[in-house]
């Protein structure tokens, strides 16, 4: 069972909209660094290279909706 926190989750809702790491960091209140940190945090936990890929996963395991 993957787990994601409430950042994470917010963060995945966000790339699935096509916002871009700068709109990202400014919509959570966060720096692009902490933003990318977390990117590659819900890359690792879903087994992913990209956005498109992390999206697609994310709503095929009902993670999201869209």
């Amino acid at each position: 069972m993957l787990c994601f926190t409430k950042n994470e989750l917010n963060l995945l809702n966000l790339i699935a909209q096509g916002l871009i790491l700068e709109e990202i960091a400014a919509e959570l209140n966060v720096s692009r660094h902490t933003a990318k940190a977390h990117i590659g945090s819900i890359y690792k936990k879903l087994n992913v290279k990209n956005k498109v890929q992390a999206v697609v996963k994310a709503i095929t395991l009902q993670i999201i909706k869209v």
